[in-house]
């Protein structure tokens, strides 16, 4: 007997409960019954899908392979119900978007979606990587940067020009560098390349690359702007993160219109045969808004 689309969302909610205790009360079935229920799923499977450990739970192989294709046969279908089935015609159902690390800037977007839609359960979460939408069960991202992941519809929000900062204090001690290659001589702020490797080179904006000394390496936008604000080194940062920095004069710009890069800030998600209600609107809203806040900018 093939498992049912029910035991297939239970096990997704365990997962992302982290608990079978915390997915019982999610679920609003007691937690002996649930744990059972596991265990059914696991033999009919003929495999053990987690280990179930003091604290936390620990998928196997097979659980995590499991989970990734089970998270999205679920929100397919929870999104098949919602699309034909709209209570008074109020939008409601679960909305989770991920948003880069610290930087709420826009926190507005949020609250306003909330307070519009009060029926809709909205869980916004910071992330300093981009995460893997369909395993992590994520609706929508916000993210800085270029797309390249093909399975994935990104909206271009808005951009901005990511170029070197520094404190005026860094700038007295070390010197304000007058050429992309006197980089190489002071203490950079990077991020991470394509693997767990510290960046060594920071993009020219006719093109090509300079080399950079990274003294600090972080994936955290708020961390990199922390560190440069007290003086530890130049940082490559996008402009629009760090307004209030400028405006108070604790972050100054060096190198302008020599190194850096135009940075886009996209709205991603997986296209979807039946995309949920809440996602639906929430990609209309967040469009709307990021459009209304350029025309203010401009």
């Amino acid at each position: 007997m093939e498992p049912s689309l029910d035991r297939l969302h239970e096990f997704v909610v365990i997962v992302d409960a982290g608990s079978v205790s915390e997915a019982a009360r999610t679920l609003q079935i007691q937690r002996t019954s649930l744990s059972r229920r596991l265990t059914a799923l696991e033999t009919e499977l003929g495999v053990r899908l987690m280990h179930r450990q003091t604290r936390r739970l620990v998928l196997t192989p097979a659980g995590e392979e499991l989970y990734a294709r089970a998270s999205r046969v679920v929100s397919e279908a929870q999104a098949a119900l919602e699309a034909v089935r709209l209570r008074d015609d109020v939008p409601r159902g679960s909305l989770r978007v991920s948003v880069p690390d610290g930087r709420m800037a826009h926190a507005g977007l949020f609250v306003s979606f909330a307070e519009e839609f009060p029926f809709v359960r909205l869980q916004v979460s910071l992330a300093t990587r981009h995460v893997d939408l369909v395993a992590e069960g994520i609706d929508v991202a916000i993210r800085f940067g270029q797309i390249t992941n093909e399975s994935l519809v990104a909206r271009r929000l808005w951009s901005t020009h990511s170029l070197p900062f520094a404190a005026p204090a860094y700038l007295e001690r070390r010197g304000v560098p007058r050429n992309a290659e006197a980089l190489i001589e002071h203490d950079c702020i990077v991020g991470f390349g394509g693997g767990e490797n510290p960046v060594r080179t920071w993009p020219l904006l006719n093109g090509g690359s300079t080399p950079v000394s990274a003294r600090f390496a972080t994936s955290a936008l708020d961390l990199s702007i922390s560190a440069a604000e007290r003086g530890l080194g130049l940082a490559l940062l996008p402009r629009g993160a760090v307004y209030e920095q400028l405006r108070k004069g604790t972050l100054v710009s060096v190198l302008e219109g020599v190194v850096g890069s135009e940075t886009p800030l996209n709205l991603v998600f997986v296209d979807r045969e039946f995309m949920p209600p809440p996602m639906r609107l929430f990609i209309d809203r967040a469009i709307a808004y990021f459009d209304a806040w350029v025309a203010e900018q401009a």
